[in-house]
């Protein structure tokens, strides 16, 4: 049955407000219609949304090995939004509902890594995905692809595609040769009305241009990824043609209008307002990519004049976004008059039980797998100040980096090279503590899939991204109190995007304006000279360009692999049997004011 109108308009009132055709918000929305005629058809109906769920089932911490909390009291996981989703199926009406997702699925926790790499999907008789198995239980009606959907490779991605019962959509991922759609563009739903007038709603997939940075290894040559506004101009006059009474948009970008990759691409990276602008005939957008919450945002478009609706659930399955839509029948066809948006907080609920049945043995799995004792620490490390003090933790990284990487080129004519190495600060809260060392302490430590790639840089280009590397700090003048927790983050530049370097020395004079702050450079106790050649051992993402970071994407390669350095990682504490800080810790860098050390 459909939605009991005077019930919805009573929820929308108090938690959404509705949008109505001329952009305006209604207020009470029920006013907003006053004096239409009461004989007119109507028809409510509900688009349920999830977003950068990074292979979060359960409400569990993998690294730290207990049930998942934060400060803010949130809860994590599809088990969660099932809960939700059925809640909503039932108070709504089943045929009146939709779900779907806009992408970055099968990345993100070592229950999707050890489904990637441990046992993957793509072996003979190999398993079905988590993932697919849970949003195939939930009943998903669409997801778009997110960039972290290709990390894997494509083998890995169309192997987790062919085990979902509904579509996975990308109408800007497109064959590099023949420039046609790689995956479905979109999907059309069907909603059956009490009126016997169907209502065809259309979902647009749209994923992130920046696959064709942060993958290039994977996805060179084999795919391209035009920009989401071109591709939503052209596919949205489209649906509307093919009958679409609705237009959805699932996109996995997010809504600030800006990009992380400077001029390395033509197009936007978080482009959702900017389609809800420029695009007409969109009803709604489901935001990704940015792991922001948003519960409404309003969009006017510029050539008509109405409203769009936006809304992005946080992240690891902590929302659920609730499009709640209104139609009226007029002349012949089925329109839209209001749209409100609000989220819904997975904390609120319990586990459904059918979902925790369902994947406890994958779970239980990689529970072990993870808790697998591999060396032993003579000390604990943590990241907690990593971010403005050279901390042995980050060094372990990138000594097991310049080891590999001294390694693989020892035969090679790059042999006799001075080798350098880059390491970000990921997480804030990573520990390995004195005593027994696990893979969730290394995989905490190293939370992102990425695989090490050495280029050729001059000392001259080492500069220039240190340089940028430290622009990620606040200018603070001499003698001003530091506070550290408004230290970094300049610009709103993520941790992940700041790198120490290894294998020299320098200062970060943070008194000065950014662009000007790297002092007293040395390798091996000398002057940084300029001309010097440097093997530079660096993670894929920045490698690619990922950061915008200088030089490094448009330098030469000398050597890359599929090993991921958490992997790396593991096998160097392995080998050593004893993860002792004399044996990588070192101070390489530090941050000064007018030449006096800041700690």
């Amino acid at each position: 049955m459909p939605l009991n109108r005077r019930k919805f308009l009573g929820k929308s009132a108090a938690t959404g407000a509705a949008v109505a055709l001329t952009g305006a918000v209604s207020a009470p929305a029920a006013q907003a219609r006053g004096g239409r005629p009461k004989s007119r058809k109507r028809y409510s109906f509900t688009v349920m949304g999830t977003t950068d769920l990074h292979g979060h089932v359960f409400n569990w911490d993998y690294y730290k090995d207990v049930a998942y909390s934060d400060a803010a009291g949130n809860a994590q996981g599809l088990s969660r939004i099932s809960t939700l989703v059925k809640r909503v199926r039932e108070e709504k009406g089943r045929g009146n509902t939709l779900l779907i997702d806009a992408g970055d699925t099968i990345q993100g926790t070592p229950l999707t890594y050890y489904y990637a790499r441990v046992d993957p999907i793509t072996a003979a008789d190999g398993p079905v995905h988590p993932m697919a198995q849970a949003m195939n239980a939930i009943g998903y009606d669409a997801a778009a692809l997110g960039n972290h959907e290709f990390n894997y490779g494509i083998d890995t991605l169309r192997k987790f595609e062919s085990q979902l019962k509904f579509p996975l959509l990308g109408a800007n991922a497109v064959d590099a040769k023949t420039e046609k759609p790689a995956f479905r563009p979109y999907v059309i739903k069907t909603l059956r009305t009490p009126h016997g007038k169907d209502v065809k709603v259309a979902i647009l997939g749209l994923t992130n241009p920046g696959i064709a940075i942060w993958d290039k290894a994977y996805v060179q040559g084999v795919l391209k990824f035009p920009g989401i506004e071109e591709q939503a101009a052209l596919w949205v006059p489209k649906l509307r043609s093919m009958g679409a009474d609705v237009v959805i948009v699932s996109a996995h970008t997010g809504a600030s209008g800006t990009s992380s990759w400077g001029d390395q691409l033509p197009y936007v990276e978080n482009a959702a307002a900017n389609v809800a602008r420029t695009v007409p005939g969109i009803d709604a957008i489901l935001v990704g990519h940015a792991h922001v919450e948003i519960e409404q945002q309003l969009v006017t478009n510029e050539e008509t004049g109405k409203s769009v609706v936006l809304s992005e659930p946080l992240c690891y399955a902590e929302r659920l976004a609730l499009f709640d839509f209104e139609l009226e029948w007029e002349k012949g066809c089925w329109t839209v008059s209001s749209v409100s948006s609000k989220l819904l907080n997975s904390n609120a609920v319990a586990d459904d039980p059918e979902i925790t049945k369902l994947l406890e043995d994958e779970h239980a799995l990689v529970v072990k797998y993870v808790n697998q004792v591999v060396g032993q620490a003579t000390s604990t490390l943590t990241t907690v100040d990593a971010r403005y003090k050279d901390a042995p933790i980050i060094d372990l990284i990138n000594k097991v980096q310049a080891d590999v990487v001294t390694e693989a080129l020892k035969s090679t004519q790059y042999g006799s090279l001075p080798v350098l190495s880059q390491a970000s600060p990921f997480s804030r809260t990573s520990q390995i503590p004195a005593g027994d060392v696990t893979i969730r302490d290394l995989s905490g430590l190293y939370v992102y899939d990425n695989t090490l790639v050495a280029k050729l840089l001059t000392g001259a280009q080492v500069r220039a991204y240190l340089e940028f590397s430290a622009e990620y700090f606040v200018q603070t003048a001499a003698g001003a109190v530091v506070d550290v927790d408004k230290l970094t983050n300049a610009g709103n530049r993520p941790d992940y995007n700041y790198d120490y370097v290894s294998g020299l020395t320098y200062d970060i004079d943070i008194a000065q304006a950014a662009g000007s702050r790297i002092r007293n450079v040395k390798f091996e106790g000398a002057d940084l000279d300029d001309a010097a050649q440097f093997v530079f051992a660096v993670n894929n993402y920045r490698a690619n360009g990922g950061g915008a970071f200088p030089h490094v994407a448009s330098a030469q390669e000398l050597w890359s692999e599929s090993t991921e350095i958490r992997t790396r990682i593991a096998e160097w504490v392995t080998a050593k049997g004893t993860l002792n800080p004399a044996e990588f810790a070192s101070v390489d860098w530090r941050l000064t004011r007018d030449g006096t050390p800041v700690f």
